[in-house]
């Protein structure tokens, strides 16, 4: 029985509607946004799933795009054609004109972004729409233009400059892009906060405030001080004027789920517990696990720095399971281990697997396109501008 399965013999009998939603078959309308699956998806224990897949994507040849972020399910990554990190998937997709399906095997902003690079004749499917991401629906648009009119009201905004992480919504992106503004990813946020730096005196960070922190102290030398965190839940963002006009990075009060939960703690218990290891963490992670790690770096970085460490060195990788235990099956002459030694998927990543992708695949071969990701051209033309001016940083 695959992981789906097991999902589902986790919950109580009695909770029926509990078990649906881990399928992906129930609505819940307390939950994020799109988490209907309209349509029969195959069961998720029948053996054919994986022939049954092939055989869609044949049929469908050079029409279809598949994009596996490096944080999906092995069962569907290795239905992709290319994979990597989120900007990374959504260049390719814009690299793919010929192909008129971009599946995009990831969450929903990333399908935005390869929605807004990509041609209008193209099409982008989310096999599940409840891929959502946690850290972009942290930051909705109503809240950052309050955020926005309230440095307005101190009379800031000519000095402040918005910079969003990639892991954002469209409509985040087009405000960035609209407010002369950029889109950055985890390898590239020091250049990004440095080109802000030169056009203002101060950074709106969306909406990580773990990544926004890391950057501004360890890569641009400013101190803890200097960074604010504006909880949108509060007034004024539960700033003080001063607080605020003093800020040289004001940071949105948001999180990675996954990331968020690797502590000090655990740093000091894998270095108890295996001899010699390397700590090696994304900079989502907080800033005291961070300045505790002996490397830091993006997705790609740690999948470089592990195929560059000798043979019998000894790691542990703060970032999401699939990709460690990936990397570990990848590399068997080194140890791998995960910085927690609780397991923790990221869910809603999860959320595509192998039944939404045969499904998705199989209503392409019927000529119905299901669940696109479709970005009204107004704030996929701001959206592009913030995401151009990333492409253009040095």
């Amino acid at each position: 029985m695959d992981e789906a399965g097991q999902s589902a013999a986790w919950v109580e009998p009695s909770s029926t509607a509990t078990a649906l939603l881990l399928l992906g078959r129930g609505t819940d309308p307390a939950s994020e946004r799109g988490v209907d699956c309209p349509g029969e998806l195959p069961a998720p224990s029948s053996p054919d799933l994986v022939e049954r897949a092939a055989a869609a994507k044949a049929a469908l040849g050079e029409r279809l795009f598949v994009l596996g972020h490096h944080y999906q399910r092995d069962e569907v990554i290795q239905f992709a054609d290319v994979t990597g990190d989120s900007f990374k998937l959504a260049r390719e997709a814009a690299a793919r004109p010929q192909a008129e399906f971009i599946v995009f095997c990831g969450v929903h902003f990333m399908a935005e972004s390869a929605d807004i690079l990509t041609s209008p004749q193209q099409r982008v499917i989310l096999p599940d729409l409840a891929a959502g991401c946690s850290m972009a629906d942290m930051a909705v648009l109503s809240q950052v233009e309050k955020c926005w009119d309230r440095l307005a009201e101190l009379g800031l905004t000519e000095t402040t400059v918005p910079v969003t992480y990639m892991n954002s919504s469209a409509d985040i992106k087009g405000f960035v892009g609209r407010n002369g503004g950029v889109v950055c990813t985890s390898s590239n946020a020091e250049r990004a906060l440095r080109w802000a730096f030169e056009r203002g005196r101060r950074v709106l960070f969306l909406p990580d405030q773990h990544l926004g922190r890391n950057t501004a102290v360890r890569e641009l030398g400013l101190s803890l001080a200097d960074c604010v965190l504006y909880d949108p839940h509060k007034p004024h963002g539960g700033l003080t004027d001063e607080q605020t006009r003093a800020a040289a990075v004001v940071l949105w009060r948001g999180h990675c789920s996954v990331h968020g939960r690797f502590t000090l703690e655990c740093v000091h218990q894998v270095r108890a517990r295996v001899p010699g290891v390397n700590v090696l963490v994304h900079p989502e992670c907080r800033h005291d696990v961070v300045e505790a790690a002996d490397q830091v770096g993006s997705t790609e970085y740690i999948i470089k720095a592990i195929e560059a460490a000798p043979a019998g060195s000894a790691w542990a990788i703060g970032t999401e399971l699939n990709l460690v235990r990936r990397l570990a099956n990848a590399h068997p002459d080194k140890k791998i281990v995960f910085l927690d030694r609780t397991v923790c998927y990221c869910s809603t990543m999860n959320r595509i697997d192998l039944p939404h992708l045969v499904w998705a695949l199989e209503e392409l071969v019927a000529g119905r396109v299901p669940n696109q990701i479709t970005v009204d051209p107004q704030t996929a033309g701001s959206a592009r501008l913030a995401l151009e001016r990333m492409l253009a940083l040095p």
